[in-house]
């Protein structure tokens, strides 16, 4: 019960950083990907609870490289662009 509830905390943690940083993109993808080892290690834990097998984990995983690789070269691309990654002059609807 302890896990689960570090478990938990951690997400929480990851939603308030998410929430609190949203001036600079870099912080922002570091955010989400803390909340995706969270949501993996919650899931891995109820997988190995309850004996199941670990495709689905597998295929979790897969989905958040592919989500990280995205956010960086999305990074890259407004960075060479706009020459900062402050959310802020990305737009100016803000």
């Amino acid at each position: 019960m302890l896990m689960y509830l570090l478990l938990f905390s951690m997400f929480l943690a990851g939603i308030l950083s998410f929430t609190l940083n949203r001036k600079h993109l870099l912080m922002m993808l570091l955010s989400l990907e803390f909340i995706v080892i969270s949501l993996y290690l919650s899931m891995f834990m109820y997988l190995s609870l309850m004996n199941y097998e670990y495709f689905f984990s597998m295929i979790f995983l897969t989905m958040s490289v592919c989500e990280g690789a995205l956010g960086l070269s999305v990074l890259i691309l407004l960075v060479r662009v706009h020459g900062n990654d402050y959310i802020m002059t990305f737009s100016s609807l803000w």
